[in-house]
Parts: structure tokens; sequence; C-alpha cells
């Protein structure tokens, strides 16, 4: 019999890695999620910046950036200000970094829902590759006589079930970004 858990947990891999992708695109309120994607330059090797400073959102329109070391303060404002997807513009008082998070404009809102509709069409991709790679090892195996055409028809029809589900669940998630983004 074909084994469809493995591509069970693929699926469920590429949509956690889509809700974390998601996470990313900002909304018009503040938080620490937002700066996931920022590395420093610390110690002569590039850190992820939840591992050299504490991130708190004490407002709705600022981020407040605690390094565990003050001497990297300067490292973590050029770090922020270096990534332009982000379009912040940190500033420090020589212990924390204060990022000021400035409310979205219509067309930003629209640029980001843009965005993460690319991010949509990249999760379906991934997932149907995914669903090819089943459905090739499943013909493959009634190749070799280990399936029989049944077998491959009922793999078919379980891995399409999955996907038409996921997809679903892509849309609701989307559905839910957009809300929050597109929300004054």
């Amino acid at each position: 019999m074909f084994d469809t858990k493995p591509y069970e947990q693929k699926f469920d891999q590429v949509i956690a890695r889509f809700e974390e992708e998601l996470k990313k695109v900002r909304t018009g309120r503040a938080h620490p999620g937002q700066l996931d994607g920022v590395r420093v330059e610390v110690y002569g090797s590039l850190m992820p910046l939840n591992q050299v400073a504490n991130i708190t959102a004490p407002e709705a329109q600022m981020l407040l950036i605690t390094p565990f070391d003050p001497s990297n303060i300067q490292p973590i404002s050029a770090a922020i200000r270096a990534d332009q997807s982000l379009g912040f513009n940190p500033s420090d008082d020589g212990r924390v970094v204060r990022v000021p998070v400035p409310a979205l404009t219509e067309e930003r809102r629209k640029l980001l829902v843009k965005q993460g509709s690319e991010k949509v069409e990249e999760t379906r991709i991934a997932l149907r590759n995914i669903r090819q790679d089943a459905l090739k090892d499943a013909k493959r195996k009634k190749e070799s006589k280990e399936l029989s055409e049944d077998d491959v028809k009922r793999v078919e029809k379980v891995i399409d079930g999955t996907m038409a589900a996921i997809n679903t669940k892509i849309d609701e998630i989307f559905r839910a970004k957009e809300k929050e983004i597109l929300t004054i």
C-alpha cells in the first residue's frame, strides 16, 4: 500500500512556512515578528536580531529593542535601516533602539496585500510540486507492480482531496491577513 503520510507532513511544513512568511508582512500595528528577518553583524558573524536583543512592542506604533550587550546598539540600528523592505528608521539613546512604525497609507496597504498574494502563489507552487512528487512515486510503484491501477487512483483521490482542503485553508489564512492589513 502507498503511504501518503510523508507527503501530508510536507504539506503541513509548507503551510507553516506560509504562515511564518505572512507574519513578516506588516500591518499598521507594531509587533516584534516584523523584525524576524533582520540579521545583525556582531562579534564577527551575522546573527538574527532576536539572538542579540530583546524586542518588544510597548505601543501600537513603536518597537523597542533592548540589546543584551549595549555595545551592539549601532550594528542593530544599521541592520534595521539597511533592510529597505521594512521601511523603518530606528533611533537609539545609547541604551535602547526605538523603531517607530509609521501608519500605512492606502497605497502601501494595497502593495502589502499584493505581496501577500505573491506568497500565496509561491505556496501553491510548492504544494503542486509535492503533489507531483507523490503521484510520480505512486506511478513508479505501479510500474514496479507494487501498486495496482486502482491503488494509484485511490492515492490520487486522497492527495487531491488533501490539496483541496489545504488550498481552502490557505485562502482563509490570506483573507484574514488581508482584512488585518486593510483595516485602518
